[in-house]
């Protein structure tokens, strides 16, 4: 077994090629390198130029990326960060023309297949998901995962792309599935620095990839920096390999395997990663490559320079152990090339990077001027017509002197000129406004679409199936509903699995997926460790790579821990990929009233704000938890699913098709009609909401109860907006704390619904208090809307609007 050491030495597979053959791999890599490092340079220049906001490049990392890129195959994938372009270009999963149209923001999809300008540079994806909502056959394609600038956030995205591996290998009820794997061979190459490994994110993945023996290759691209911070102040030992020794697998039981290699080292990187590779995919065992003494000749990023921090000596070395120049040498040495040879294709590579950036700038040039170009005729076609003239035609000097002009200058000089012309009412005016419009459904697909991935096989389109009831169904407890579902649908569809803390063995803590571990087997339904954020990581990566997973946060109040994966990178996939990637992983967890301030969370403001990208289900029972779990696992989009933690033992009706039924997102449903006001709740309160209508209406108060059922997406057919035109009167109760969930329910009814109108009182809310519940039923009554309280709101609403009918109770 390879030690921690420094390994020295040429590949196997170079020494069996021919020399011409090895020649010629050599050169190209040292070109593909070169070209990468002189794309670093010019991107540079080209933000300090004002043409690109940001950059931030892979300088310095080039020679270990090479050799890294000759072990990747076609169905393997990559979870990097920011600093992997040379990879990107070795591969051919990226080129240098999409490299500086993500640098200049180019919105065309086909110019920045990654991220369609919405990403900084040097951040990639490959698309596999079409505007159908296909799948590309991933077995046939190198693979790549989108990125997020979070330097560890992607770690436990890369533990569930390797997970696919094993479960694709193991469970052979998957073969069907074969343009998502062969046989489970690929391996999920993970990159990220070495100030990054200090991160919570990067040892909860590395101690689960090591429990689960998934093929996982961790690259650390160690250059003794993180930014400004040392390594002396980053890492025990200043050497997180030496830290991460105890993970080396040996006659005690399975771990790691684990590599160290100098970065500039070009022979030993190709043998390193040939090794490395080799035992992660052929034995499924995890492997880490620490590649020490790297460079970064630019510094961090354009926002400054590393001379501020760095000692001259450091400067120094880092430019004698530059990867390409030491790469140069050795080939020289090695009769590889000549230093004249070498000269030239330094000087061809210079120029066709030179020439990929131009026309990179001026494919994205071109189109904006076109632009501007139409604007400039209507506004002065508008200014000959208007008292302002003089005025418009200014702004149009100034418009047309803009240097290197952006979308925004066109547009902000058309709005201000309408603004201006908001009085005249001329023939040239309204063209001017007809153009605007039809900009500003281009640009909303330019830079607000696909928050969700919106094709047909969308949750949203699946179709509404009613629940069928027997004349003799069963009554049982809610959690045997949802385990009968659960079962239905395991039963129906094998890319379905299940995992997260105290799921397989006893079935989960409220008995959901009793017994269907001892049904359907250990790799469909799994237990895992107390490890929250790669719980969501393992699934996304499960539901990237074809599978259908439910990972199962045990509370909603520790969905906290999971929440920079869920926020930064599920949510945020389609979105950030303008709809070329999905993961449709259902996250399972149950919240709202208990006991203890752990065990009571209804935090939905906070959720509604971090989740925006995945569906927000509020079942009020398991039955309707059961048809949105069959909603969605026949859709292609994320969504968090929260069970009421206080009604699993409550008695429901057993569906005859309890795992064919659907509940539609979007669509609320009214539990009891009234005239007098509109109450809308989800969740546990429903069960009270509804109890205190009896009592009120004992009072003559007629309430309208509504179930929004989702959050987001909320009420679609506006049906909360419609029941207020008739009861004129709001109150939105729920667990969460005041200004929280309430307050986006107010804003969708109030303002998107324009219930504003409807209203003869002022809308209320009644939720829970501004701390968390403290323990026992005493607690709970005082810090969460109870039966009383929400008669005696509702009760105050009416006495306000009519206090000679309802006179003041207090």
């Amino acid at each position: 077994m390879p030690e921690t050491v420094i390994n020295t030495g040429i590949t196997s597979t170079a020494a069996e090629l021919s020399f011409d053959d090895f020649r010629k791999i050599v050169i190209n890599d040292y070109r593909v390198g070169f070209e990468s490092r002189q794309a670093s340079v010019i991107g540079r220049r080209e933000v300090l130029t004002g043409k690109a906001k940001f950059g931030i490049f892979g300088d310095g990392k080039e020679v270990a990326q090479l050799a890294m890129a000759r072990a990747f195959r076609k169905g393997d994938w990559r979870a990097g960060y920011y600093r992997d372009q040379t990879f990107m270009f070795a591969t051919g999963m990226s080129n240098l023309k999409e490299f500086f149209a993500q640098l200049y923001a180019n919105p065309d999809i086909e110019k920045d297949p990654a991220s369609g300008g919405r990403q900084m540079n040097c951040h990639y994806a490959t698309r596999f998901v079409d505007t159908e909502g296909n799948w590309t056959n991933q077995a046939e394609t190198m693979n790549c995962g989108a990125d997020i600038s979070t330097t560890g956030g992607h770690m436990p995205r890369l533990l569930g792309l390797a997970y696919a591996s094993k479960l694709y290998r193991q469970n052979k009820e998957l073969e069907y599935l074969k343009q998502f794997s062969v046989n489970g061979n690929e391996v999920a190459f993970g990159t990220i620095g070495n100030g990054s490994t200090s991160e919570g994110l990067f040892f909860e993945t590395f101690n689960a990839a090591g429990v689960l023996q998934v093929p996982m290759a961790i690259s650390i691209w160690d250059d003794a920096y993180a930014i400004s911070v040392p390594a002396r102040l980053q890492t025990t030992k200043e050497d997180i390999s030496e830290v991460l020794k105890g993970f080396q697998r040996d006659a005690k039981g399975n771990g790691y395997e684990i590599f160290k290699v100098r970065g500039w080292d070009y022979a030993a990187l190709c043998e390193t990663y040939e090794r490395a590779i080799k035992i992660c995919r052929e034995e499924h065992v995890p492997v880490l490559i620490h590649v020490v003494e790297m460079t970064q000749p630019q510094g961090h990023s354009t926002s400054g320079s590393h001379e501020r921090y760095k000692s001259k000596d450091r400067l120094s070395w880092e430019e004698e152990h530059d990867c390409l120049l030491q790469m140069r040498k050795w080939m020289i040495e090695s009769a590889i090339m000549s230093a004249e040879e070498l000269d030239v294709l330094e000087s061809e590579a210079k120029k066709y990077v030179r020439n990929c950036q131009r026309e990179a700038w001026a494919e994205l040039e071109t189109e904006i001027k076109a632009e501007m170009a139409q604007a400039v005729e209507l506004i002065n076609g508008v200014a000959q017509q208007s008292a302002k003239r003089d005025e418009l035609l200014g702004m149009l000097s100034s418009l047309q002197a803009c240097v290197d002009p952006g979308r925004r200058d066109t547009i902000a000089c058309v709005r201000k000129v309408l603004r201006l012309t908001v009085k005249e009412n001329t023939e040239a005016r309204q063209s001017l406004l007809n153009w605007l419009g039809a900009e500003k459904d281009k640009n909303v697909e330019r830079f607000n679409s696909r928050l969700f991935t919106n094709t047909p096989k969308s949750p949203l389109y699946v179709p509404v199936v009613a629940a069928e009831y027997a004349d003799d169904a069963k009554i049982m407890d809610g959690r045997e509903v949802l385990n009968a579902c659960f079962d239905a649908n395991f039963e129906r569809d094998k890319a379905i699995t299940a995992f997260g803390e105290d799921v397989g063995a006893i079935g989960d803590v409220n008995q959901g997926f009793a017994g269907l571990q001892a049904k359907y087997g250990d790799l469909r339904i799994t237990d895992t460790g107390i490890r929250e954020a790669t719980i969501i990581g393992q699934g996304m990566g499960l539901a990237m790579r074809g599978l259908r997973p439910i990972a199962e946060i045990q509370y909603l109040d520790y969905l906290l821990y999971s929440i920079t994966v869920l926020s930064d990178d599920l949510a945020s996939l389609s979105y950030r990929t303008m709809g070329g990637q999905s993961a449709p992983l259902i996250v399972r967890t149950r919240g709202h009233r208990l006991e203890g301030i752990w065990h009571s969370g209804s935090p939905l403001g906070f959720i509604l704000n971090a989740l925006r990208g995945m569906h927000i289900c509020v079942p009020r029972d398991m039955t309707q938890a059961a048809g949105m779990y069959n909603t969605l696992l026949r859709g292609d989009e994320p969504a968090l699913v929260i069970e009421c933690l206080n009604g699993y033992r409550l008695k429901e009706r057993l569906p005859a098709n309890v795992g064919e039924f659907t509940v539609p997102l979007g669509k609320a449903e009214i539990l009891k009609e009234g005239t007098d006001i509109t109450v809308v709740s989800y969740g546990s309160t429903l069960r009270i909401v509804m109890e205190a209508a009896e009592e009120l209406s004992e009072m003559g108060i007629n309430m309208e109860v509504i179930d929004p059922q989702t959050l987001y997406p909320f009420d679609t057919d506006n049906l909360c907006g419609r029941s207020l035109q008739k009861t004129n009167k709001l109150l939105v109760v729920d667990e969460d704390l005041p200004g929280g969930g309430s307050a986006f329910i107010l804003q969708k009814i109030i303002e998107q619904q324009n219930g504003y109108y409807s209203l003869d009182a002022q809308p209320k809310t009644l939720c829970g208090a501004e701390h968390r519940p403290p323990y026992g039923s005493d607690g709970d009554y005082f810090s969460k809307p109870s039966h009383d309280d929400i008669v005696e709101t509702v009760y105050k609403i009416m006495n306000e609007a009519n206090p000679g009918k309802y006179p003041a109770i207090y």
